[in-house]
């Protein structure tokens, strides 16, 4: 892909890495964190580099608090998709394909 995107974690140089709570999606941009935890409170930065310029550009840095008042409250888990119903591929091609739940 021409574009690619991470996430920087409070100041550069840490980069979010991806495990098991922590997704960046390569399609999108977006950054996803399953189960917030204190330790993932601080400033977010998107970092989009051109591969083919290899030039990159930094989003404004974007605030992660936890709220203890109970007003997120919990909601029934929802699956969200963000792909067409089609995928047209080559034979032999790797397709991706991104699903998220969410909820309790």
């Amino acid at each position: 892909p021409e574009l690619t995107y991470a996430w920087i974690f409070n100041e550069y140089p840490t980069f979010v890495h991806q495990d098991n709570r922590r997704f960046v999606s390569q399609e999108t941009g977006n950054l996803y964190i399953a189960k917030v935890e204190a330790s993932d409170v601080g400033n977010y930065t998107c970092v989009v580099t051109n591969t083919v310029t290899n030039s990159r550009v930094l989003g404004p840095p974007t605030p992660l608090i936890l709220r203890n008042d109970g007003v997120m409250g919990e909601y029934e888990p929802k699956i969200e998709v963000q792909f067409p119903e089609t995928v047209p591929s080559a034979k032999g091609a790797t397709v991706r394909l991104e699903c998220f739940a969410l909820g309790k």
